[in-house]
């Protein structure tokens, strides 16, 4: 069967089957190929299909396809079973429960919810986020009431996803969720250092601080050696250099380090508490629920909460994750939430009926599970099955590892759950106060109560920010200016009429709103005020956040107020508004003038400012992450310098995918050329810099429609009609016009167009076809100039040695493309900028034809 065969349409979870390189660039040529046959004939693409790629679509579906597994699959299964079986069994030792019940969870998290998860690639076991619950109700309820409110919470889960409130969870402040697994996580990590230190746990983290002066003093020699050597091998894996440390790297550190410190123990003799898994035979199942009906409630509902929080947090993660990889030839589904979260209660019911410990999304298990490549839930089926045949078949194995490694472990996970960054977010957010009630709630009180305390101290947040609202009124240059700053509620009108009653009558008023909520009353408020004072002679101007006038909530709406309206983000363009032209300044003569500087003359520094406040908190991560990490752009894009070419936007990159290189009529010289009259090498340094040293994988040259280095080619005397080739030496098509004693120098940009020449000898040979645009020929001569002089500089770019060398190891691809400003279409070059492959010496017969790009072709050609 082919790799490149599509799936089913109702099979939507299952991606498909990746390609190998060569399968690949089969691939591609044979769509590119179906490409160009589709412009002119409309049943191309069916006849040119053969037999293989169509099978699908008329042979019997067959219940073995839906077992196929990939090889990526396999080997990321691999990854996260040995990642996730020393973390199974260290979190188990952590709640204090069986042993096998970490086990239980981990295979049933990976087979149940794997397979009725709504998220293909995340992976579930158990619950990091729950082993303070859990160690809690062991403690008051026993370990077969454990497993009973297991069962009984995946219930829950099943009717609030029937109920399709998953979204919802995510709706909690994100310093409530940080503040609780930091809490939890320093939970584990006291509870653990006593194991570590060769002691036991206590009931809670405030006695485990406690009691750990006594436990520094009564230090068990040989279980402290042990965690060290746990938590040394656990840091210094990934540290490994050179080609050691890659062959190294792919066993899990987690793995590596709980070997080690096993052999260690096992070949030193030391005298340890080590793991015991009894016989499966005496594995307890849970009992009816004994206790008090309030508290198994509080029980039930705590698990259900904190457990699904956690497993669809962990889903978007995921989901973020996923659509960050680079791999076009795999696509996988979005998240259902609601799916994932009926998942987790099927899972949740299976485990508790099981004996096993309550289920969640693991983060550290899932994002294993991507970066190793996998592209469908097999791969977290099959890591549930791999724990299962560990747990029947490697008894023996496991006995051998000492508890205080899984302890030392499971520390150190708890110490990460700490996460710096997330403080960082917080405390910029200003929602430190949320962030600390909720972890000293969780630490010093429960999981539940901490998070309504959570929630308790976020709605008085909120609530303060809303009713917190800053109304200045001063005077500058007779003018007075009213700032109001916040959100104008019903709240803040006293303060607002208060402020507006002492601008004087028939002055000139700015209002400036500085928020984005304001409600009726405030609305009113302002707008009897607003018509007061006009009535008494006075002006009122009212200006957003940026500085730019707004119109008020009340004026109909135009045209000219709705021409920049899909432009929102845009915040400093302002549509159909005069830019005010420098006017004499009175009492000074007609000579002297000065510039006003109204709504754009202060338009750069309105600019930053507003980038400042409103941008700048949005990106400061992901350039904090670029900036830390250098960049590594995927295409170097050739483009013109005119200001309305927007690379961004037209090609949907953001910060760090592009590396721009711009100039007048995206010109590539030759090689040799720049520094011989111009004295201007950049663009050759620019390509060799992007090959060489930033290895992109592909070159764009883009060119517009109305370009203006194309028109001036055009228009230069020598290239009139009366001089074209037919009228004039072939020779003088070379070089612009020198300078003599009697003519002026050549300008920069007269220079500069010289290279713009071979384009203009390529339209006009009779050797070369023309260019069309979508099967139609170009509009006029300029815009077969504009399309021609992107095939012209692909061919200059060859005779770059940088380009001719990485296109000879094909890591390198050439595209032209063309973007059509007033139509805001982009065309790209069919030939995909593939040299020519006639014969030396014989005519371009073949069209160069620049298709376009529908706003579902991607979609078509993957289909």
């Amino acid at each position: 069967m082919s790799a490149d065969v599509p799936t089913r349409e109702d099979q939507p979870d299952r991606p498909p089957r990746p390609q190998s390189p060569k399968t690949t660039k089969t691939a591609k040529t044979r769509k590119s190929t179906k490409a160009r046959k589709s412009t002119k004939s409309p049943q191309g693409p069916q006849r040119s299909r053969s037999p293989k790629t169509t099978a699908p679509d008329h042979r019997p579906p067959g219940r073995w396809r839906e077992f196929r597994i990939a090889g990526a699959d396999f080997s990321a299964s691999i990854s996260v079973f040995l990642i996730a079986l020393p973390l199974s069994l260290g979190i188990a030792l952590a709640t204090g429960a069986p042993l096998q019940a970490g086990l239980v969870a981990a295979a049933v998290g990976g087979l149940v919810v794997g397979r009725f998860g709504g998220v293909p690639l995340q992976v579930s076991g158990p619950a990091t986020g729950l082993t303070v619950v859990t160690a809690g109700l062991i403690q008051q309820y026993g370990w077969r009431t454990t497993c009973a409110i297991t069962v009984l919470a995946g219930l829950a889960q099943l009717g609030l996803s029937a109920l399709r409130v998953a979204r919802t969870a995510l709706a909690v402040s994100p310093a409530i969720v940080h503040g609780m697994l930091a809490a939890i996580g320093i939970s584990i990590a006291l509870a653990q250092l006593h194991i570590v230190l060769g002691g036991n746990p206590q009931s809670s983290a405030v006695a485990n601080v406690q009691q750990l002066p006594a436990q520094l003093a009564r230090l068990h020699p040989a279980a402290l050696s042990v965690s060290v050597l746990t938590v040394v091998v656990l840091f210094a894996w990934p540290r490994i250099p050179g080609r050691t440390g890659r062959i190294a790297r792919r066993v899990p550190a987690a793995l590596a380090a709980v070997a080690a410190a096993t052999a260690v123990a096992t070949f030193a003799g030391l005298r340890l508490d080590r793991v015991d898994l009894p016989s499966w035979s005496s594995h307890v199942l849970p009992e009816v629920p004994n206790g008090p009906v309030l508290g198994l409630f509080a029980a039930v509902l705590t698990v259900t909460l904190v457990g699904s929080v956690e497993s669809l947090l962990s889903a978007v993660a995921v989901d973020k994750l996923v659509a960050a990889r680079k791999d076009p030839d795999v696509q996988i589904p979005r998240a259902r939430l609601d799916r994932e979260l009926s998942g987790q209660g099927a899972a949740n019911i299976v485990s508790g009926a099981l004996g096993g410990l309550p289920i969640a999304g693991g983060g550290v298990r899932s994002a294993t599970n991507v970066a190793a490549g996998g592209v469908s839930r097999h791969s977290t089926m099959l890591y549930g099955l791999w724990v299962a045949v560990a747990a029947l078949c490697l008894v023996p194995v496991f006995d051998l590892i000492p508890l205080a490694a899984l302890a030392a472990l499971v520390m150190v996970i708890g110490m990460q759950m700490v996460n710096i960054t997330h403080m960082r977010s917080v405390r910029r957010n200003r929602e430190l106060l949320v962030y600390v009630g909720t972890l000293a709630g969780v630490v010093f009180v429960g999981v539940l109560e901490g998070v309504a305390i959570g929630i308790a101290l976020a709605v008085g947040v909120a609530l303060h920010r809303l009713t917190r609202t800053r109304i200045t009124l001063d005077e500058r240059e007779g003018v007075h200016r009213l700032h109001a700053r916040g959100q104008l509620t019903f709240l803040a009108v006293p303060r607002l009429s208060r402020l507006l009653h002492q601008v004087p009558q028939g002055s000139a008023c700015v209002v400036e709103l500085d928020g984005s909520f304001m409600d009726h009353a405030a609305y009113e408020a302002l707008h009897d005020w607003q018509v007061s004072h006009l009535a008494q002679g006075g002006s009122v101007e009212f200006t957003g956040r940026s500085g730019a006038r707004i119109a008020e909530p009340a004026e109909p709406v135009t045209q000219s107020s709705t021409c920049c309206r899909p432009w929102t983000p845009w915040r400093n363009h302002h549509c159909g508004e005069p830019i005010e032209q420098p006017r004499p300044e009175q009492g000074r003569g007609t000579d002297q003038v000065r510039v006003t500087t109204g709504v754009r003359g202060g338009q750069l520094a309105s600019g930053l400012s507003s980038f400042q406040r409103n941008t700048a908190p949005l990106v400061r991560g992901e350039l904090a992450r670029l900036a830390r990490e250098g960049q590594q752009p995927s295409q170097l894009f050739l483009t013109c310098a005119d200001s309305r070419l927007v690379t961004s936007m037209i090609t949907a990159s953001g910060p760090g995918d592009l590396f721009t290189v711009r100039n007048v009529g995206n010109l590539v010289p030759l090689p040799g050329e720049e520094g011989a009259e111009g004295q201007d090498d950049s663009v050759a340094a620019a390509i060799e810099y992007a090959v060489d040293i930033l290895r992109v994988q592909s070159i764009t040259v883009c060119g517009h429609s109305g370009c203006g280095a194309m028109q001036a080619l055009l228009n230069t005397p020598e290239n009139t009609p009366e001089n074209t080739p037919e009228n004039r030496p072939a020779s003088t098509l070379k070089t612009l016009p020198k300078s003599t004693p009697e003519t002026p120098p050549a300008s920069p940009l007269t220079r500069w167009l010289r290279h713009g020449q071979p384009s203009l000898e390529r339209m006009r040979s009779r050797d070369h076809a023309w260019a069309r645009i979508s099967g139609r020929l170009p509009a006029d001569a300029v815009e077969q100039l504009c399309l021609t002089n992107v095939v012209q500089q692909l061919e200059h770019l060859r005779a770059h040695p940088a380009v001719a060398r990485a296109l000879a190891e094909q890591r390198l691809e050439l595209h032209g493309m063309y973007f059509h400003v007033g139509e805001a279409q982009a065309y790209l070059l069919a030939a995909d900028g593939q040299p020519d492959e006639r014969p030396e010496g014989q005519s371009d017969s073949t069209d160069k034809v620049f298709n376009r790009v529908a706003p579902t072709a991607f979609e078509e050609s993957r289909a």
